[in-house]
C-alpha cells in the first residue's frame, strides 16, 4: 500500500496567500460586473448567434481527437451526487484513458466519492464549493481554486448556492517506492501519474513546437479564442470549447481576438506508455 501523505492541494493562479499546512486560497479575481471564466458558460460562437443554420455545432469527434463545443454539451443527473446534473466531455469510451466532466452544483448538493482507485482534481469556473475531509477538517474553494485528491481518499465537496466546477478523474497508476508528498503544486515527482497545466497566451502568441507526443490530453479553454491544429483539421476554438488529444495526433494553437486566452491542460504524466 502506498502511503498518501498529501491530502490535497488548494492553490490559485499565479499569485499565491500563504495558508496552514500547505493549504493556499486563490486571489479574487472576479470583476465586479461579471466573473472571470463567464464565457465558459457564454460562448459566442453557438448556434443561438447562428439561429439560421438549424442543426449547426462546431463538435467534432475522430479516431485521435474531439473537440466538443458548449452547444452539444448534454447534462444529466451525476450519479450518487446530490442536487448536481455533470456533462461527460472525456471518457473512455473515446480512447481516453482519463475522464473529464462539468459538474454544475445546485443548492443544498454533495458529491460522492469516486470508484476505488480512482484520483480525482476540482477546479471551481463559477460559484464556491465547500471540500471537507474525512477527518472534518473543511477548506472553500472559490473560482480559480483547485484541489487534488489522492485515490481513496475520503472527502465531499458541498454547495449552498449554484456553482460549477470541472472534475478529471483518472485510475492511478502505483510505482514501488514512491509516496505523495505535501506542495503547493502538483509536483513532478514519479509518485504522480498526471499534471495540470494552465497556459496563458496574449493575441498573437502560440506554441512553438508542433507537438507530437505519446501522452494524452484533456483541454478546457476558459478565455478567448483562436485556433487549434488538431491532425490535419484546424479549429476555431473559445472559452467553453473542451478537447481531447490522443497519443501521437499532432497540434498546435495560436491565439486570435483582443484579449488573452487560458486554458487548462491535463496531461499524464510519469509512466511509460508500455
Amino acid at each position: 500500500m502506498h502511503n498518501f501523505s498529501l491530502l490535497l492541494l488548494l492553490l490559485g493562479l499565479f499569485e499565491y496567500a500563504s495558508g496552514e499546512e500547505g493549504f493556499c486560497s486563490a486571489p479574487s479575481s472576479e470583476s465586479k460586473s461579471r466573473p472571470l471564466y463567464w464565457k465558459v458558460d457564454n460562448p459566442t460562437l453557438s448556434p443561438i448567434h447562428l439561429q439560421d443554420l438549424p442543426g449547426f455545432t462546431r463538435s467534432v469527434y475522430k479516431s485521435d481527437h474531439a473537440l466538443i463545443t458548449p452547444e452539444s454539451q448534454v447534462y444529466s443527473p451525476l450519479p450518487d451526487w446530490i442536487n448536481t446534473a455533470a456533462a461527460y466531455l472525456i471518457t473512455p469510451e473515446m480512447g481516453s484513458h482519463f475522464v473529464m466532466y462539468l459538474a454544475k452544483l445546485k443548492e443544498n448538493s454533495r458529491s460522492s466519492l469516486p470508484p476505488h482507485d480512482v484520483e480525482r482534481l476540482i477546479f471551481v469556473l463559477q460559484g464556491g464549493v465547500t471540500l471537507t475531509t474525512g477527518t472534518g477538517n473543511s477548506h472553500i474553494l472559490k473560482v480559480d481554486s483547485y484541489a487534488y485528491l489522492p485515490p481513496n481518499f475520503e472527502h465531499s465537496i458541498e454547495s449552498d448556492a449554484p456553482a460549477t466546477i470541472v472534475v478529471f478523474e483518472r485510475r492511478y497508476a502505483p510505482l514501488q517506492n514512491h509516496i505523495f508528498e505535501l506542495r503547493k503544486l502538483l509536483p513532478t515527482s514519479l509518485a504522480y501519474d498526471f499534471n495540470i497545466h494552465i497556459m496563458d497566451f496574449q493575441p498573437g502568441e502560440f506554441l512553438n513546437v508542433k507537438e507530437v507526443h505519446y501522452n494524452q490530453h484533456g483541454l478546457l479553454l476558459l478565455e478567448g479564442q483562436g485556433i487549434y491544429r488538431l491532425g490535419d483539421s484546424w479549429y476555431p476554438v473559445q472559452a467553453g470549447d473542451v478537447i481531447w488529444m490522443a497519443p501521437f495526433v499532432p497540434q498546435w494553437y495560436g491565439a486570435l481576438g483582443k484579449t488573452r486566452s487560458r486554458y487548462l491542460l491535463y496531461k499524464d504524466v510519469n509512466r511509460s506508455p508500455l
